[in-house]
């Protein structure tokens, strides 16, 4: 069902990002092109060496490595115009924040405003975080925009507390991206 398809994965700055290796992985074996996207501080918790091995993909870090090359074109509209659907996952309150202003200044949100497509946000963060009202009034006005969020999920998290604010388990959200594409 994924064969073919192309896919932008956008990995933001959390300890969640671990668990992103697994998606990238599994949309990969499910013969998906999958392009991965990181910010700055994803590089800090998963090299993108890790994403480009399980991608088999160049992995997109920053705006203006490629200028000079030959063949360099402007990537995040390139990457928009080819792509079937974009995943932020682990998606931040940073990041979150930064769509819900409009705000584009890195590889990640430049290529979400310019998608035609589902954008799917899975967020994890700190639960006092997720229950901020801040948070809250970013995430209700992208679902006004027609963003598409799964999660938070509900557990343990990796700073001790029991909450909301964990990445969707990785199986619920290869459901949601089967699905999704499966319709088109």
């Amino acid at each position: 069902m994924l064969k073919g398809k192309n896919i932008i994965v956008g990995i933001c700055g959390g300890i969640a990002a671990y668990k992103t290796c697994d998606l990238v992985s599994k949309l990969s074996q499910a013969g998906a092109e999958v392009n991965v996207i990181m910010t700055k501080n994803a590089c800090e918790f998963v090299t993108p060496l890790t994403f480009q091995t399980l991608s088999g993909r160049p992995v997109y870090t920053d705006m203006f490595k490629l200028l000079g090359k030959e063949e360099w074109q402007v990537e995040h509209v390139e990457l928009a115009k080819k792509c079937d659907l974009l995943v932020i996952a682990p998606a931040t309150a940073n990041v979150i924040g930064k769509l819900a202003g409009g705000l584009a200044d890195d590889p990640l949100t430049t290529t979400a405003l310019c998608v035609k497509v589902p954008v799917l946000i899975c967020p994890a963060m700190n639960t006092a975080m997720w229950g901020n009202k801040i948070v809250k009034d970013n995430v209700n006005k992208l679902k006004k925009f027609g963003f598409q969020f799964i999660g938070p999920g509900t557990g343990k998290l990796a700073c001790g507390d029991t909450g909301a604010g964990r990445l969707e388990d990785i199986e619920k959200i290869l459901a949601e991206i089967t699905e999704k594409l499966g319709r088109k």
